[in-house]
């Protein structure tokens, strides 16, 4: 997984509330389980019409908004299903950050498993972070520091669970989060375990 320290780029705004996973990466599509690839199935129903032609008024087809890395969304976002995929078509799509007043458990979960940060705000700070995307300005989001910083320098904090955290910050997936904070654990287990059955050792 790539780490994340900080990044300043272009947001999209996707007001509206309970955009869900299905919106995001519609279940028709559940079949594919590559992580690579996935960007075109990126909130698909929205983005294209029923003849492939792209939607010209969905955001992430507007000209402005192409290489977006920030998604400013609506309320809940990610809710529904569990599906992991959701959070694979929108790394693949470019999207390393999510901010929002709340998003759905498992999807949170996912983002930090797949390298982007979800980005936790109250209501009013995110009106101001949707209309700062409408205008097209940049945003920075400091995983570091725990802030996002508007165009006019002023600085909204943000809260991630500190292993989570770290886990984006070092690009550790969970097998390397574990091997990394439990390196004590893991090498007293494994002396316990050679000193009581030490022909499972054996060729070692």
């Amino acid at each position: 997984m790539e780490s994340f320290h900080t990044l300043t780029a272009i947001a999209a705004p996707l007001p509206g509330a309970n955009i869900d996973t299905d919106i995001i990466f519609p279940a028709r599509f559940l079949l594919i389980t590559a992580k690579r690839g996935l960007r075109r199935y990126a909130f698909y129903e929205w983005r294209y019409a029923a003849d492939g032609a792209p939607i010209a008024e969905f955001v992430l087809n507007r000209p402005a908004y192409q290489g977006a890395e920030i998604l400013v969304a609506g309320d809940n976002f990610g809710c529904g299903s569990s599906r992991e995929q959701a959070c694979w078509t929108l790394r693949d799509a470019g999207i390393r950050a999510v901010i929002s007043t709340s998003f759905g458990e498992i999807f949170r979960a996912n983002c930090c498993k797949n390298g982007i940060v979800p980005v936790t705000v109250s209501p009013e700070v995110l009106q101001a972070l949707l209309d700062d995307a409408a205008r097209g300005e940049v945003l920075t989001v400091d995983l570091e520091s725990q802030v996002v910083v508007r165009s006019n320098s002023e600085r909204i904090g943000f809260l991630l669970e500190g292993w989570r955290r770290e886990a984006l910050l070092n690009g550790w997936d969970e097998v390397d989060l574990i091997l990394n904070s439990s390196t004590a654990a893991i090498a007293a287990h494994e002396a316990r375990a050679r000193r009581a059955s030490p022909w499972l050792f054996e060729g070692d």
